[in-house]
């Protein structure tokens, strides 16, 4: 009885906290919501505190009304998609071999890998670089730079490492070369991880603001972060909204609605694509963590 009743207390702990985490996590979403579908005068008022206040799609039409957004969220998605496969592909490759342990070198570029986790040369340095190989206010600046992550490096080359040598001896004596056996084998072998490499880079590089700031000049250029960076708390909020404003007379649309608005856009395609993944999500990174 006393065994139960312990149990019974460590669920009901365990299940509030549980619940109180759900809430917390879930509140700020659905305020953004609340506050992007209201009516402009309840969000005027500061009357929504959950749910929303009477239903409008007025901040949204606004949104999609704007070339600039459009032209940043296309430029969001072309970064997203040739950065993530860039990353997969070379992430797989680096980790391949180290996971083969007849490489003689794997124990060497492994460390070298490892090293670059802990120290670099800095970012005058980095910025440097990237200029002189002349992806300086290119696409390619977003892209070139942050092919391999070496944490997900690390986290794919173990994955290689728990697949059975068995396999990669009995291709060999069938002839198969290595080549063959990364393409024919082991990717085959590897969805989970390859999922959660993909899901990792994709909102790595769909969240990624900062390096667009540092080598994009050219506003044309930039991803929708940088855009609702800069409608949030850059010092060019004023202009942003200005361009708002002469889209339409309503003086009850609230600028601040606008930016819940856009919030809601820029989070949707990673929400939509997150359930497509889910299932390899655990699996992956748990066969992802059983060596070192």
């Amino acid at each position: 009885m006393k065994a139960r009743t312990y149990t019974r207390i460590y669920n009901v702990v365990v299940y509030g906290l549980v619940g109180l985490a759900i809430v917390i996590t879930l509140y700020p979403f659905l305020y953004v919501i609340s506050m992007s579908i209201s009516r402009p005068e309840a969000v005027a008022a500061k009357e929504v505190v959950l749910w929303p206040v009477g239903f409008s799609t007025l901040a949204y039409e606004r949104v999609f009304q704007n070339s600039d957004i459009w032209r940043s969220f296309y430029n969001s998605i072309w970064y997203t998609v040739v950065a993530t496969l860039g990353n997969l592909v070379f992430t797989v490759l680096a980790a391949y071999p180290l996971a083969r342990p007849h490489f003689f070198a794997r124990k060497f570029f492994t460390a070298v890998f490892v090293f670059t986790m802990f120290f670099w040369g800095g970012l005058v340095p980095f910025f440097v670089v990237v200029n002189k190989l002349g992806l300086y206010n290119t696409r390619w600046a977003l892209v070139v730079p942050y092919l391999v992550e070496t944490w997900y490096l690390v986290i794919c080359r173990t994955f290689f490492q728990t697949l059975p040598e068995e396999l990669y001896e009995s291709a060999k004596i069938d002839g198969a070369s290595e080549y063959r056996i990364l393409a024919r084998l082991t990717l085959p072998l590897s969805k989970q991880i390859i999922a959660v490499l993909a899901l990792f880079y994709g909102i790595s590089n769909w969240n990624g603001w900062f390096a667009a700031v540092l080598f994009l000049a050219d506003s044309k250029l930039h991803p929708i972060q940088v855009y609702l960076r800069n409608v949030l708390i850059a010092g060019n909020t004023a202009e942003a909204m200005m361009s708002w404003a002469q889209m339409g007379r309503s003086a009850l649309l609230s600028t601040l609605q606008l930016k819940y608005a856009l919030i809601v856009v820029a989070s949707v395609p990673i929400i939509l694509v997150y359930p497509f993944v889910q299932r390899y999500f655990e699996k992956g990174v748990l066969l992802g963590s059983l060596k070192g």
